[in-house]
């Protein structure tokens, strides 16, 4: 047995950063629109959408750039600032899970499962 899921969740007043958002800002980077990011990850525009507000609200410049549609479509990206928040997110989650493995094994081994 070893560890699922990792997850960190990063508070600022107002705003929160967690693993949800940064899977949407990676679904955003990689489907190049925020309702098709949504639709990915199996929630609603809408929600979609709140979440972005959400974002760029509570952040100094906006992580999400979006473009409205049109005769080529709309379309959203990752504003330089929003790449530079996911990328570091990501990494605190990498050497939060190298450097704690033995802890988190430690843990582990005091579960039920295990």
């Amino acid at each position: 047995m070893s560890l699922n899921r990792l997850a960190l969740r990063l508070y600022w007043d107002p705003v929160m950063m967690g693993p949800g958002k940064a899977d949407l800002l990676q679904a955003i980077t990689e489907e190049g629109s925020i309702s098709a990011a949504g639709r990915r990850m199996g929630m609603s525009y809408r929600r979609a959408w709140a979440l972005v507000e959400e974002l760029n609200a509570g952040f100094r410049e906006p992580l999400v750039l979006s473009a409205r549609g049109g005769a080529k479509g709309g379309g959203a990206q990752l504003s330089p600032t929003g790449e530079e928040v996911l990328r570091l997110y990501r990494q605190i989650e990498t050497r939060l899970r190298e450097t704690c493995a033995e802890d988190i094994a430690r843990i582990e081994a005091l579960t039920k499962g295990h």
